[in-house]
This record gives C-alpha cells, structure tokens and sequence, in this order.
C-alpha cells in the first residue's frame, strides 16, 4: 500500500493508518459485545493481534531470507515495512481458535471484534486501491547532471524506472542509499535515477565523493518539481515505473534490500 499522510513534519504511510484503524475496530466492537455478555476480551484481542504481527513478520522475512541473511539486524527493524499480510490474517485467527477453545463465553465477542478489524481492514485496502487506479505517467521534467547538463526525466522511459528522491541531511536517505547502490549495480535492465532535491551541485557532489558511492544517473532537482508533481510527503520518497513509464508503487521512507527486491518484483 503506497502513499503517506503528512501531519506536521511526520508522514505516516496509509497502511500503517489502515492498520491503526483495523485494531481500534476490533478493540471497540469486541469492547462492547464483550460488555454486555460479561466477558473480558479485550486482552484477548490484543494478543491475537501480536501474534498475527508477529507471523506477518516472520513470513516477509522468509520470503526474503537472502536478503535478510545478508544483513541479520535488518529483521529487527520493522520501520521497512516488510510484512505478509495474509500470515498475518492466519496467525491471528489461529490464535484466537486455540485460546477460545474452552472459553465459551467470549467467542462472540472476539470474533465480532476479529470481524470488524478485518472489515475495515478489506475496505480500506480497496479504497487505497481505487484511488490508485488512475496511475501517473513518467513525467517530462528538466532536471540536471552533475556535470551541469540538461537531463529530461521521460528520457528514462523504455525500461523500468526507480526514482529516489534524497538529500544529503535526510538520515534515511543517507541509510537506504548502499542498498539502492547495490541494486543498481545488480539490475542493469533496471534505471535507477537518484534526484536530489534542492541542494546545490558542489555539495552533492562532494557528499558523493566522501561517501565512496559510485551512483548513476543523479540528478539534480533544484527547484523541488519532482516531489511536487507527485505530492511526496516527505524524504525519501522512491517512485517505481514500469518499461512504460506507469506509476505502479511508491515508497514514502527508508527501503531494506528485501523491501527494494518486492517493489522491483513487482516491475517484472
């Protein structure tokens, strides 16, 4: 699920609201059937929850193993968003079928309140869908080389095209930035192109330098036109395209190898 909402300086991604949503469904609606059959679900709820996290987790990680074996701690951090739904959804309903098994008196309750999370959950994931229906288009945008020439943002179509936006002050673009590295470097059917976003050539460049990163196509946005033109919230942001030069995700915050490797999965 692409996309974030800006509140002040912070942008949340949708999904991590959707999934707020889910959870606070599930907590009133079981709160409140709970209630007038005299039972405590409430508990109940949340560790089910858990352990669909959990699972949800886990499953990503699986299906991503080589990259998170490449880089063990990067399991631990959840801020990639790398999660498998569909475990997740399992787990959770397993866990409550065993720990209501000999509790007759909550079932209601906590299958309303599972319900009503899933509810808002499958709304929500088909209203984020249609309102992404009308895809943008690789736009015709003048950016900049770092040797000062002219370079038009469309000229990249005819293959597929990831788009990071970045700046050298941005603590995650300056940690996602070996892996968007590496995947150059590895995916040559792939045009990585790497715009910064209002920062001057000489600074840019020297950040380049010291940090030793051999980059292609960086691009210099000195106006702020790209992240405009596609209402990023915040940076980094990274826009995959595919060989026709159609918006088929977005990526509002830091990318881990294995979160990079599903995005470009999907470009295939």
């Amino acid at each position: 699920m692409s996309g974030a909402f800006q509140l002040g300086p912070l942008a949340i991604p949708y999904g991590v609201l959707l999934v707020l949503a889910a959870m606070a469904a599930a907590l009133a609606v079981g709160w409140r059937i709970g209630r007038e059959a005299a039972a405590e679900v409430e508990g109940l709820l949340w560790q089910s929850m858990a352990a669909g996290f959990v699972a949800a987790r886990l499953a990503y990680v699986w299906q991503f193993r080589e990259q998170y074996f490449a880089s063990p701690l990067a399991v631990l951090d959840i801020r990639d968003g790398g999660w498998s739904p569909v475990a997740g959804a399992a787990a959770t309903a397993l866990f409550a079928l065993v720990r209501q098994w000999r509790r007759p008196h909550v079932r209601d309750a906590l299958w309303s309140g599972l319900a009503a999370g899933a509810i808002v959950w499958g709304l929500g994931a088909l209203a984020f869908s249609i309102a992404a229906g009308d895809r943008q288009k690789l736009p015709a945008l003048a950016l900049v080389s770092l040797k000062g020439e002219p370079v038009n943002l469309s000229s990249f179509a005819g293959k597929p095209v990831v788009v990071n936006l970045w700046a050298t002050w941005c603590p995650p673009c300056v940690r996602e930035m070996p892996v968007l590295q590496q995947a150059q470097a590895a995916h040559p059917g792939v045009h990585f192109v790497f715009v910064n976003v209002r920062e001057p050539r000489d600074r840019v460049h020297a950040w380049l330098q010291s940090r030793q990163l051999p980059l292609r196509n960086v691009l210099l946005d000195q106006s702020g036109q790209v992240p405009a033109k596609f209402a990023a919230p915040g940076l980094p942001t990274t826009l995959f395209f595919d060989a026709g030069g159609t918006l088929v995700a977005t990526r509002v915050g830091e990318l881990s190898a294995a979160t990079l490797q599903e995005r470009l999965r999907g470009l295939r």
